[in-house]
């Protein structure tokens, strides 16, 4: 079940906390992809407010919110670019979207199948998607009072598996927020240090969201046997002997035979 938008902008724009989970899951897909130029960069969710360092550089930036979640406009004090949509169909034409990331939008879907065809379709063959869902084994899907506790949680393996199972190849993962969801203020200011040591080490069991990097999956599509049967054309008449030519008829005493 998806969140509710005012819940989600409350969240992440009006308490500290928020503020510093959107900071450390924006500053490791930054690590992750450094610039954008020239592309179109979309988030589906609530994933707008990862995608402001990619405004003045990106040349189309879309929001995709699903109509179970609400819409709010982003960015404030600059024209709008998101927009309402269903969570299975996306107003985006086929390979259209170079980046695509998805916060806060599969594991509180409806129907994820829905979400990862979407996906699966406006991604260009070139682009690359980031599929950000909370850490089943972190802290943070344990506690309700952040948007992290809310839906399904993932261990690395089920989102790896669930993303090949529709067309995607996972190339690399990350993880983020590795401090604990604490509004102390040590925890908060503790955060952006922990972030950098974690970007070092394998964080993927103690970080609260996992980020996994895929592509779609380009391969020759799996048909056991067609091209042995390619290969090795049935002959339905293999070992047959070549057909001989009619006898000819018995000549009669008095000459040929005639044609009946």
């Amino acid at each position: 079940m998806h969140l509710d938008v005012l819940d989600l902008r409350n969240f992440y724009y009006r308490t500290g906390l928020g503020r510093a989970a959107q900071k450390a899951v924006r500053d490791q897909l930054v690590v992750m992809w450094p610039e954008a130029r020239g592309q179109t960069v979309a988030g589906f969710g609530f994933a707008v407010p990862l995608l402001r360092p990619y405004l003045g550089q990106a040349r189309r930036v879309i929001g995709l919110m699903p109509g179970q979640q609400g819409v709010m406009p982003w960015p404030a004090g600059m024209p709008n670019v998101s927009t309402l949509c269903e969570e299975g169909r996306w107003p985006l034409a086929n390979g259209q979207v170079d980046k695509l990331v998805l916060l806060h939008g599969l594991e509180t879907s409806d129907d994820h199948r829905l979400v990862l065809r979407e996906a699966a379709r406006v991604l260009a063959d070139s682009g690359r998607a980031i599929f950000i869902v909370p850490n089943r084994r972190g802290l943070w899907a344990r506690r309700d009072g952040t948007p992290f506790g809310h839906g399904r949680s993932y261990s690395l393996g089920q989102i790896e598996a669930q993303l090949a199972d529709w067309g995607f190849c996972a190339e690399r993962h990350a993880a983020a927020l590795l401090a604990p969801p604490s509004t102390r203020r040590f925890w908060l200011r503790a955060g952006p240090f922990l972030e950098k040591v974690g970007r070092n080490v394998s964080s993927h069991l103690a970080g609260g969201v996992l980020m996994v990097e895929a592509r779609k999956r380009m391969d020759e599509p799996a048909r056991p046997g067609l091209r042995e049967a390619v290969r090795r054309p049935m002959r339905v008449l293999e070992g047959l002997g070549a057909p001989a030519p009619e006898p000819a008829r018995r000549q009669g005493a008095g000459g040929p035979a005639q044609p009946e």
